[in-house]
């Protein structure tokens, strides 16, 4: 099998269920010749698995030690967090998680400074992967976090709902945060070759429905909880390696990922925009949508902030003048 790379990469949380996911979606894409496993619970029987899977030509590692785990790693997926469960939104999540998080960026600095690209997935993924940015030292295109989840929700019901393949389905995203205060702009979207806005207000597609939809979407998450009785796991790990496959120079990745933004109007914040991820990292574009949107998109760069602050109260990471005290590139 030809390999992108023979670099180094780290999954941390391997044990997991999202985690031994992107273990097997990582071998079966052909990644990399040297992957390890990393979690603080045993990832030995994941390792064992995929050795039985007959992934030959692949050197995969277990371990439970931090350095062993990340010295000379080039890319880092990091689904190291705890589970939403159900009743629970992601922001229940934040102050154990952005510890965890905080930890991870120290891990990184210490250990592998000169890693490339590190994609971060627990949530909420907005503020743990901006504490995971400020802590390791690394460039803001450096680390980004899984937001595609929200888009690729948004284009399978739409798909559902008019009978099409999901690629029929263009023009589809969502910005801001992730999760239910996130803006999903519908005014770019074409349904096999027609414009959704043609099609809304119609009997074919009511307002009333796709008003429906949208709050549907951003409650995705916890849709996939009542259903399966545990949060998602396998979209996550999917669309995550297929992010730092991207970031290792294969083909770019398709949807919006979360970046780290310094505009006017957004700044100190990471947030899902209009992005490019690549073997150069990741830059953005802010989305332009109708006035509905943007200030949709506004409302949701607020609501971020606020739980970004509330990590200063917390003492998790220091008041924004201090940040590039820490880590010199923000």
């Amino acid at each position: 099998m030809a390999f992108l790379t023979n670099e180094k990469l780290t999954i941390v949380g391997a044990a997991g269920m999202i985690g031994s996911n992107m273990v097997q979606s990582a071998l079966m894409m052909g990644l990399t010749s040297e992957i390890c496993l990393y979690d603080v619970f045993s990832p030995e029987g994941v390792a064992e698995e995929m050795r039985q899977s007959g992934f030959g030509n692949v050197k995969i590692t277990a371990t439970t030690d931090v350095k062993e785990a990340f010295t000379n790693a080039k890319y880092i997926i990091s689904s190291g967090g705890a589970p939403r469960k159900e009743g629970m939104t992601r922001e229940d999540l934040l102050a154990g998680n952005c510890k965890i998080a905080e930890e991870l960026g120290k891990n990184i600095k210490s250990y592998c400074p000169d890693v490339k690209h590190v994609v971060i997935i627990f949530n909420p993924a907005d503020l743990t992967g901006l504490v995971t940015l400020l802590y390791s030292g690394l460039k803001p295109g450096q680390v980004t976090t899984l937001a595609a989840l929200d888009t690729t929700r948004l284009q399978s019901a739409l798909a559902k709902k008019f009978g099409v393949m999901q690629s029929e389905i263009t023009g589809c995203a969502t910005y801001g945060g992730h999760g239910e205060q996130m803006a999903v702009f519908g005014s770019h979207v074409e349904v096999a070759g027609r414009k959704l806005t043609d099609i809304l207000g119609t009997d074919e597609f009511t307002a009333e429905e796709w008003e429906q939809m949208k709050k549907d979407v951003t409650q995705g998450g916890a849709a996939i909880i009542k259903l399966r009785g545990r949060s998602s796991f396998q979209s996550p790990s999917y669309l995550s390696v297929e992010m730092i496959r991207s970031a290792m120079g294969g083909e770019p990745f398709r949807f919006p990922v979360g970046t780290y933004v310094q505009t006017e109007k957004y700044n100190h914040i990471m947030m899902a925009m209009d992005t490019t991820l690549g073997a150069d990292g990741c830059t953005y574009r802010v989305p332009q949508g109708t006035a509905e949107e943007n200030a949709k998109l506004d409302a949701s760069y607020e609501h971020l902030c606020k739980m970004r602050d509330e990590l200063v109260t917390l003492n998790i990471v220091p008041a924004i003048s201090e940040w590039s005290k820490i880590n010199p590139n923000l």
